[in-house]
């Protein structure tokens, strides 16, 4: 089977685990010999083998609106799905992780900028240069990227279209009309874990219409599609449930590297923004740290709570046990695993969460939230309410204080990894590809 995918990122440029996903998940369908067509924003000039996975740069394809009128049928969509995007602005303030003060910022600084510039979504027969970056100017790139969508669904080849997050969605349904392929969506998230209540109405609105107008949607635990069910009024069953699995081929050679015997390092490793949690893991460390002192914190990650976080962490005068890394990524990641003696993932909300099974990967104990998807189905970890800093810092100390706990962890979840294999969730969705090929 032909599959023409959308997607925002891939190895090695990689900003979570969506691209770990995506890589996994395209691996796997290509070994069962599908042939994929990988549409990235950018794709990385120094990656020459990307084995049998075609990665498509979308300034290989110019907008031709002249001949497709992509740009005209994108605007009235937008206009129908939300009144929330503001299209004629050089650039939107729009992304993912801006809280509301940052967005009403931003959007000022914007307009003040607005006059005699000009319009950055003009039609265009031009090959367009995308950064890929989630930032500031992202709805701007997400609407170019959609724009070149038909262009690519006419010269590719394809029986069914996938598109990954409501980042893609705009080119999945552009490219659905224009080849009249079914079109599956994969919510890796949704805006209700990213923000909470608090959700961007765009990008909601987005998510909304595109599940809506899809074939099917896969996604990645029942808690998502759970949520699918009662935010978005879609009907149960048109969702399908694959879990994520573990990519062990990024694994690199770091070497090897004996953990400290008078330390032990706790690790917190994502977004420090709301969804992951991050405030209740500093919480929890400070009640270890009243009963254990050879313990270190680590913070990897960045996010918009990183400086009330750090406020919060002087207030506690726990500087000296805290380490704050900024963003990891390949070789960084996997020296910090590790380092780590305990790998905790207290997100508020979590669709699935890849990074426990990494943290297994390199023999590492873990704690979970609840409200994850991956507590579905992971057996070999320790469980807790994010909210209850008690709990999680009791199991914290549990873990580095008893030696045989952490083995059987270890030993329980060395076993589990091999269930979160790629293969099997490429058998799942080959099956949706088929049920909606053959109707």
């Amino acid at each position: 089977m032909k599959i023409l995918m959308y997607g925002w990122e891939f190895p090695p440029h990689i900003s979570g685990g969506l691209g770990a996903a995506c890589f996994g998940l395209t691996r796997a369908l290509a070994a069962r010999s599908h042939e994929i067509h990988f549409v990235l924003p950018r794709v990385n000039p120094d990656v020459n083998d990307n084995g049998p996975i075609d990665l498509i740069d979308v300034g290989r394809f110019p907008a031709q609106t002249s001949v497709l009128d992509n740009w005209e049928h994108l605007i009235s969509q937008l206009e129908k799905i939300s009144h929330h995007i503001n299209i004629h602005a050089i650039e939107s303030p729009l992304s993912p992780y801006l809280t509301e003060e940052q967005y009403r910022a931003e959007l000022i600084r914007l307009k003040l900028q607005m006059e005699g510039v000009q319009d950055a979504f003009a039609p265009t027969t031009h090959n367009l240069t995308l950064s890929g970056q989630y930032g500031p100017n992202l709805m701007s790139e997400v609407m170019r990227y959609a724009s070149v969508a038909g262009s690519i669904a006419l010269r590719v080849e394809h029986d069914v279209i996938h598109a990954h997050d409501w980042l893609t969605v705009l080119a999945g349904l552009e490219a659905k009309r224009i080849s009249g392929k079914p079109l599956v969506i994969h919510a890796h998230a949704l805006e209700f874990d990213r923000s909470g209540e608090n959700v961007n109405q765009a990008v909601y609105d987005i998510e909304r219409y595109g599940f809506e107008q899809a074939d099917a949607i896969i996604a990645v635990s029942h808690l998502t599609k759970n949520t699918i069910v009662a935010r978005y009024g879609i009907a149960p069953e048109k969702i399908h449930v694959v879990h994520n699995a573990v990519t062990t081929e990024l694994h690199g050679d770091t070497g090897h590297y004996e953990k400290r015997a008078d330390e032990k390092v706790v690790l917190f490793l994502g977004r420090i923004t709301f969804q992951k949690g991050p405030d209740y893991f500093v919480e929890a460390a400070a009640k270890v740290l009243e009963q254990m002192e050879n313990v270190r914190f680590v913070m990897a990650g960045s996010g918009d709570m990183t400086p009330r976080l750090i406020e919060r962490i002087a207030q506690l005068r726990l500087g000296r046990k805290f380490h704050f890394t900024g963003f990891l990524q390949g070789a960084q990641v996997e020296q910090m695993f590790k380092e780590s003696d305990l790998y905790v993932m207290p997100s508020v909300s979590e669709p699935f969460g890849i990074s426990p099974l990494e943290a297994m990967s390199y023999d590492v104990p873990v704690i979970i939230s609840t409200t994850s998807g991956v507590s579905e189905v992971l057996q070999s970890a320790l469980k807790v309410d994010f909210w209850d800093v008690d709990e999680l810092a009791q199991k914290i100390l549990a873990v580095l204080k008893h030696a045989p706990l952490r083995r059987e962890l270890v030993e329980r979840g060395s076993v589990e990894l091999q269930k979160f294999q790629w293969e099997h969730a490429a058998g799942h969705i080959e099956h949706v590809y088929d049920q909606l090929t053959h109707n």
